[in-house]
């Protein structure tokens, strides 16, 4: 080769390295979240969440982006939108609640897909074991009504220890729900209660259901742990407080907005262990060998001004064994 022609060549060569050297290099991650409820209401949660990605190195909008799926309330939504986000190719799908994560599952084989569910992921068929998932999902689990609606029956008894009828309001779209009636049914018969089981799946179909809770003269209402219901929360504490039954539900979030007392898992450390997930599976860890995470922080928060306003006096035993008590 002559000079003249080896210096030409040699020139166009290191024009085009940092063209290859781009365009090898990775594009930012692409996390899409699908979820059951809506923006609005589940804000405070996807703060815990992004908490976990950045435990874990990443923060949206630096070196990973977060596409987001909404199906307020609609569960018949969740399948279209995980097709959407599969369609997308995205890295890995954040699925928030049992219906999000059996509407991926469906959705894709292949894309990773870290899931919060609330009872039992093998029993859904969600994943082979806890200990080794198996396939392309893994999370973490909490028990959010199965395992908790007797003591949260227990709970309430303690607070009213007059109501002799109690209702129990459940959305029927959720795969859990016959297995929760059955467990509140059993232990309503073990303590002499009369109860009554209310189910609603839409705005208006809760309001159905204060009505016919009011004409059953209910002492006491359980509202099960659902999304759709927890997106609904600022609609259920009113309604609560409107007709002046004392209420008990799943998480925090509703008596920091009005609501009497909640217990269970805390839904904010659980997507934070999510975000940390699902950070370790963009780095390379396979969901496949990845054990179920278990939700062990549990929370008793009692509202001291919903009870005041309600005419109740909070037995001592119970402030003792609460672990927030809002005034």
């Amino acid at each position: 080769m002559r000079r003249r022609d080896f210096i030409i060549f040699l020139a166009g060569a290191m024009a085009a390295w940092p063209l290859a050297g781009r365009a090898q290099q990775k594009a930012m991650p692409v996390i899409g979240v699908l979820n059951s409820t809506s923006p609005g209401s589940f804000a405070p949660l996807m703060g815990a969440f992004r908490q976990g990605l950045s435990e874990a190195g990443y923060v949206e909008g630096q070196n990973v982006a977060i596409e987001y799926r909404w199906a307020e309330g609609h569960y018949d939504r969740l399948p279209a939108l995980a097709a959407d986000l599969v369609g997308r190719k995205v890295d890995l799908i954040m699925a928030s609640s049992p219906p999000s994560a059996l509407a991926a599952k469906s959705a894709t084989s292949t894309i990773p897909i870290v899931f919060r569910h609330g009872g039992d992921p093998v029993v859904d068929g969600l994943v082979a074991s806890l200990a080794r998932p198996g396939g392309n999902l893994t999370g973490v689990s909490q028990l959010g009504d199965e395992g908790l609606t007797a003591k949260r029956l227990q709970l309430l008894s303690e607070l009213v220890p007059q109501a002799g009828v109690i209702a129990l309001l459940v959305n029927p779209t959720n795969s859990a729900a016959e297995r929760v009636i059955q467990e509140v049914q059993q232990a309503a018969r073990a303590k002499g209660l009369q109860l009554h089981v209310l189910k609603a799946s839409s705005e208006s179909e809760i309001d159905t259901a204060f009505a016919s809770l009011v004409r059953l003269h209910a002492d006491a209402l359980l509202v099960g742990a659902d999304p759709f219901l927890s997106s609904r929360r600022e609609q259920l504490v009113a309604l609560a407080s409107r007709h002046a039954v004392p209420s008990i539900y799943a998480w925090r979030e509703f008596a920091a907005s009005g609501g009497l007392i909640s217990y269970g898992a805390s839904l904010s450390s659980a997507l934070r262990l999510v975000g940390a997930y699902a950070g370790k599976v963009l780095k390379g860890a396979k969901p496949a060998e990845m054990p179920v995470q278990q939700a062990t922080t549990f929370e008793l928060v009692i509202n001291l001004k919903t009870a005041e306003a309600l005419g109740l006096t909070v037995p001592q035993p119970l402030l003792a064994r609460a672990d927030e008590v809002i005034e």
